[in-house]
């Protein structure tokens, strides 16, 4: 169980809760325990009467008191149950709360390259089907186990002082019953592992389908996908099903054994009755204490699969808590920001692919220039944005900001500073009002309109029925890309941040509204160090500088007008384009 001490400071955390439940189970169980005690004494009243040794009057009045001694018994006990559940449940209830909460705080520290190297529905099973698994041992195997150690504590002693050789041979099947658990437990968190592993494959696949469904449609993949999904679901019936024989031993196991323990009963009991050792009521009560155990002792294997399964669990858990981002947090705390960026000798190399990105690559921005960055696909551009944002650290060289470097800035006020706009415009499953929020909590209406319409996508939003309070489709579905890049952008300059990140962001524009949204950009971007990357050069021609990477080198560095002097790609590109234009 060592991968489950990870749960230990939230057993510290809710240790007062959990003593206040493990002391109501074990007052619970001792009520229980009146009955059969009980059962014994109006067994013997009622043979004290048969023999006319009691009168009926006094026989009656025992046999009330006696069976509402059993009923108050009963009724505690039934109470301090209702008592106990909302405890020890709550309690894992608080646990599994914060064990999430742990999970996805730890998700978003990690890097870029932890989601390169792991998939989503791989990580969507372990937040919340492997968590799941794990509360079911901080709730009910804990509570489970307290009654079941309680009574076999309390019943074993209290049998053998009753009739110790009765006791002997009823408890005899237990040693057998601890061999028999011992052995499947280690079948059950063996195949338990593989079960949890299989559900974040099968996780994997659908969220991919559900992601990717325009795709399969227009391609008509449907039956190629059912019939993958199909292999899928096979073979996790099959890993299900291997784990469920190991399962299925467990309750016969334990109802013939306790079986056996009341047969012995009945034969060393009815023996020991007719050598007038025992009364009659005693082999009675060594029946109801054979049959509570009943399950306790079945449950002992139900328990064991719970706290097997969480261990498997929380292993898969503990493998993603134990990665750590690459990237240190700084300490220095952005207030007041110029804007300066520094690049000296910066080269980087994905460590997914190996690629190498930039190749010693060195240029100042000063504070509130515009820059455009031009190159072919897989130039280094947007890598360049990556790493001012510090989504990556350079793997040689330095990046400055405020001739400080990037590494001693804390993370989060380094990122508040900066509006970016994607490549690949992300919009969340929420309403238009609230993705262009995401840049300013406490942005009012007016100022969401106002920046809607910089971002050129007022009129767009106007024309839904629901308008700003059009709930979108995941990954923002619901509209088309340009509108998408707008409400991206409309969601960047609401946040009135220092630095802005635009990473190819008009690609799926026309060019009207392309020029349109520049100028709007101009304007808002006034005093601010701007970045834009982009393979068009009307959204670089007015940039303060325009730098002109390929293969992850810088080739050229300057003005419009002073690149467009100069034979070389931007002079190609600016011309090609110009003709493209003109026709």
């Amino acid at each position: 169980m060592k991968e489950l001490r990870h749960l230990n400071k939230y057993f510290k955390k809710y240790w007062l809760k959990l003593f206040l439940g493990i002391i109501i189970t074990i007052i619970a169980r001792v009520f229980q325990l009146v009955m059969p005690s009980y059962v014994n004494k109006i067994i013997t009243v009622v043979e004290q009467f048969l023999n006319t040794e009691i009168a009926e009057t006094a026989a009656r009045d025992l046999l009330l008191e006696y069976i509402l001694i059993i009923v108050g018994a009963a009724l505690l006990s039934g109470f301090f149950t209702f008592l106990m559940r909302q405890t020890i449940i709550n309690v894992s209830r608080y646990i599994e709360y914060d064990l999430k909460n742990e999970i996805f705080d730890h998700y978003q520290n990690l890097s870029l390259n932890f989601y390169k190297q792991n998939r989503t529905g791989d990580l969507m099973n372990r937040i919340s089907e492997d968590v799941n698994q794990v509360r079911l041992y901080a709730g009910p195997a804990i509570m489970y186990g307290i009654q079941t150690l309680t009574l076999f504590v309390c019943l074993v002693p209290l049998m053998f002082i009753k009739a110790p050789t009765l006791a002997a041979y009823t408890l005899l099947p237990l040693p057998i019953l601890s061999v028999l658990i011992y052995k499947i437990s280690k079948i059950i968190h063996k195949r338990s592992t593989i079960v949890q592993e299989y559900l974040s494959t099968l996780s994997t696949f659908t969220q991919e389908v559900f992601s990717g469904v325009s795709v399969i449609k227009a391609y008509t993949l449907e039956p190629q996908t059912n019939a993958e999904l199909n292999v899928l679901a096979n073979d996790g019936k099959d890993k299900s099903m291997s784990l469920a024989r190991v399962n299925a031993w467990f309750f016969p196991l334990m109802i013939l054994l306790i079986g056996i323990s009341n047969i012995l009963v009945i034969y060393i009991g009815g023996m020991q009755y007719i050598r007038g050792e025992i009364g009659v009521g005693l082999i009675a009560e060594f029946i109801l204490y054979v049959n509570m155990l009943t399950w306790p002792v079945a449950i002992v294997g139900w328990l064991t699969s719970i706290v097997q399964r969480a261990e498997a669990s929380q292993k898969r858990i503990n493998e993603f808590l134990d990665q750590h981002s690459e990237l240190e947090n700084g300490n220095i705390q952005l207030k007041d920001l110029e804007g300066e960026i520094e690049f000296k000798d910066v080269s980087f190399t994905y460590e997914d692919t190996e690629i190498n990105a930039l190749k010693k690559i060195s240029f100042t921005i000063k504070p509130g220039e515009t820059i455009a960055i031009l190159g072919k696909t897989g130039s280094g551009k947007s890598t360049i944005l990556d790493l001012v944002a510090r989504l990556y650290d350079v793997t040689s060289g330095e990046i400055l900001i405020d001739s400080k470097p990037i590494k001693d800035f804390e993370l989060t006020s380094l990122r508040g500073s900066i509006g970016a706009v994607p490549q690949d415009a992300f919009l969340f499953s929420d309403s238009i009002k609230n993705n262009i929020k995401f840049g300013k909590e406490d942005a009012t209406d007016e100022e969401i309109v106002s920046i809607a319409k910089d971002a050129v996508v007022h009129e767009n939003i106007m024309g839904f029925s629901k308008k700003y309070d059009t709930v979108l489709g995941e990954r923002g579905i619901t509209l088309s890309g340009g509108q998408k890049q707008r409400v991206s952008i409309a969601r960047a300059l609401i946040k009135n941040p220092k630095i802005y990140l635009f990473d190819d962001c008009l690609s799926a524009v026309d060019t009207e509204t392309e020029e349109e949204i520049l100028n709007n950009l101009k304007k808002a971007s006034k005093e601010k160090t701007t970045l834009i990357v982009s393979h068009r050069v009307s959204s670089a021609k007015n940039a303060d500088k325009i730098l002109v990477l390929e293969d992850g080198r810088l080739i050229q560095e300057g003005t419009h007008e002073k690149l467009n002097m100069i034979d070389g790609y931007y002079k190609e590109l600016y011309k090609n384009q110009l003709s493209e234009k003109e026709n």
